[in-house]
């Protein structure tokens, strides 16, 4: 089971978003191909790619939730990159780039889970943010596995049009 949660220190709390992994990987995906075709900052970019690595292909099946703050938030441009996920989201909702799957998600579980998904992104508080996570995620370890995390001139799949990650194509390799 994946859960996307608030952080625990969060003031008013909300139910975290539990999925199967299935679920899961359709969630990320939506939200992938939505991110990719409106990020245009190097910042918006490295969020949709920090939800690319979210990739249970890869990574193992149950191991892609995560607390808001994990994500790559920086206090200097928190409200920004709010905004740029909640168009994103719309995105999703608006089925941005499902054309490109080779499944067709449900629409109401997809817009239900992206509306629960927005709630949590708005309630979500500068004060929560922590940065250390980004600069843990951005920075590169000579144990890392994988890298560069975010691949160097921010390149997209040729076939799919998804910014690639460190673990490459999140649609290819749902299909793998």
């Amino acid at each position: 089971m994946n859960e996307i949660s608030l952080p625990s220190s969060a003031e008013h709390p909300i139910e975290p978003l539990r999925m199967t992994n299935t679920a899961a990987s359709v969630f990320i995906e939506i939200l992938v191909l939505s991110g990719s075709h409106l990020a245009e900052t190097n910042r918006e970019k490295e969020f949709v790619i920090w939800l690319a690595q979210r990739d249970q292909n890869i990574v193992g099946r149950g191991t892609v939730g995560f607390e808001l703050n994990e994500m790559p938030w920086l206090e200097k441009d928190a409200a920004l990159m709010k905004q740029f996920m909640v168009n994103v989201i719309h995105g999703a909702v608006n089925k941005s780039g499902w054309h490109i799957l080779d499944y067709e998600p449900g629409e109401e579980w997809c817009h239900n889970t992206l509306q629960h998904f927005l709630t949590m992104i708005q309630a979500f508080k500068a004060e929560d943010i922590d940065e250390q996570s980004y600069l843990d995620w951005i920075s590169s370890d000579d144990e890392d596995e994988y890298e560069p995390t975010v691949p160097v001139g921010h390149p997209k799949c040729n076939q799919h049009g998804v910014y690639l990650s460190c673990l490459g194509c999140i649609i290819c390799n749902s299909s793998m």
